[in-house]
């Protein structure tokens, strides 16, 4: 479907706000003048992974993908809203502003400006109350992909010796010999299953990483069964080869990926981080004929089945609208830390993260919870205490993302403050 006209607002663009949007996770959102247009992708790879593949943004106009929201001062503020996730654009024309969209729109009309609006668009969406996250540990910005089985029992370790409220050790990427290859780590990390069963010895949730729609080029799955793979997907590039997308309307690959998860379940892992979420909305030839956001829903279903109800999910490099009422948490910015940061590197985009995951607030408690990603206090880092307000004031998903031992005793007042503003109060 191309683009048609929707609406047509007689405000002025110089003083007109605009909310759009953004298609997944990484993808930027937020408030804008409607004079300004959105940011397009760097490049072809940046549409792929970081924006709506197939849907760059158009010259001169501002887009949101299923929502979009004007306000202007002397008027209700005009939502645009679209469950099935149209995009939506808008741009000015003789002085009024034209709204168009690609697919079926809901509009609504709300007194008050954009918060109120997007407040409603959060009722409107609202699967219902969110399951509440306890507060965690990952390994990601402290060792990225060098983690090892060792690390994270360290870790634990440290914690219970300093009473620190963690519930869950999350190991993230780094322990997988190729993405794509979940139950098999690499001989350098040591045993998934005998690291949960440490954890649970410990009193602590194993938590885990995966990418559960991406396959590596290189690895064993795609090697032994091309055939899984959805025809004509291309889910960008990273770990030094190209990303195929799991086709989880084939039978045998549905029940591969419904067996990694009743594995890992089994093993005792009841946290999930599933990152790079995008690759399974990608469209392309399946086994069966459907669109890639229908695949998507239907490969979350899937994982939530083989990982029991009682586990927690979170979203991360995911679409959001398709992800409404399937994980419990959604990572909304981007890294705090980039890849192998070491200090002496360029310190984290505080006042960017902050933008980044204000601009999603609105979301917080009425689809999931969202998750601004993970406390880094270490004394290496100038504006920890900025960053560490920030996530406490915020209300959503806690983790810490320190090697316990390396935090000085001002990172870990920190810490511990952070921890137990989100720790369950007794009973």
């Amino acid at each position: 479907m191309g683009f048609e006209p929707i609406a047509e607002l007689p405000v002025d663009p110089a003083t007109a706000r605009v909310y759009a949007e953004g298609w997944q996770s990484w993808s930027p959102a937020g408030v804008l003048p409607a004079s300004a247009s959105s940011p397009p992708a760097a490049d072809a790879r940046s549409q792929t992974m970081g924006r709506r593949p197939g849907k760059p943004v158009a010259p001169g106009c501002l887009q949101g993908e299923g929502l979009l929201a004007v306000s202007g001062p002397d008027e209700d503020t005009r939502a645009w809203l679209s469950p099935a996730a149209a995009t939506i654009r808008l741009h000015a024309a003789d002085g009024t502003l034209v709204v168009s969209a690609d697919g079926p729109v809901e509009e609504h009309r709300c007194a008050g400006g954009l918060a109120e609006a997007l407040a409603f668009v959060g009722a409107r969406l609202s699967p219902g109350r969110p399951r509440e996250p306890e507060p965690a540990w990952c390994s990601w910005s402290c060792y990225f992909s060098r983690v090892t089985e060792e690390d994270v029992v360290e870790n634990a370790r440290a914690a219970a010796r300093l009473g620190l409220p963690i519930a869950t050790f999350q190991i993230d990427d780094g322990y997988a010999p190729c993405v794509g290859d979940w139950l098999d780590p690499s001989p350098a990390f040591g045993s998934l299953p005998r690291l949960a069963a440490r954890l649970l010895d410990a009193g602590f949730r194993p938590g885990i990483w995966t990418a559960p729609f991406v396959v590596g080029e290189d690895s064993a799955l795609a090697a032994a069964h091309p055939d899984w793979l959805v025809g004509d997907a291309d889910a960008g590039h990273n770990w030094n080869q190209r990303l195929r997308v799991l086709d989880v309307t084939h039978a045998d690959a549905a029940a591969h990926l419904e067996r990694v998860f009743r594995t890992l379940r089994e093993w005792g892992f009841g946290f999930h981080k599933l990152d790079f979420l995008y690759a399974g909305a990608l469209d392309g030839r399946r086994s069966r004929e459907c669109s890639g956001i229908e695949a998507y829903r239907e490969g979350l279903r899937l994982i939530r089945r083989a990982a029991g109800d009682d586990a927690l999910l979170l979203g991360c490099g995911a679409p959001i609208f398709p992800s409404i009422g399937l994980v419990d948490a959604m990572r909304v910015g981007p890294d705090v830390l980039a890849e192998d940061w070491a200090p002496g590197d360029p310190e984290p985009d505080v006042d960017g993260l902050v933008r980044a995951t204000d601009a999603r607030a609105w979301m917080n408690r009425r689809l999931w919870i969202n998750d601004p990603d993970s406390l880094v206090l270490r004394p290496a880092l100038r504006r920890r205490d900025e960053w560490a307000a920030h996530v406490v004031a915020y209300g959503g998903l806690v983790g810490l993302g320190d090697r316990i031992a390396e935090l000085d005793e001002h990172g870990l007042r920190l810490t511990r403050a952070a921890l137990r503003s989100r720790a369950p109060r007794p009973s």
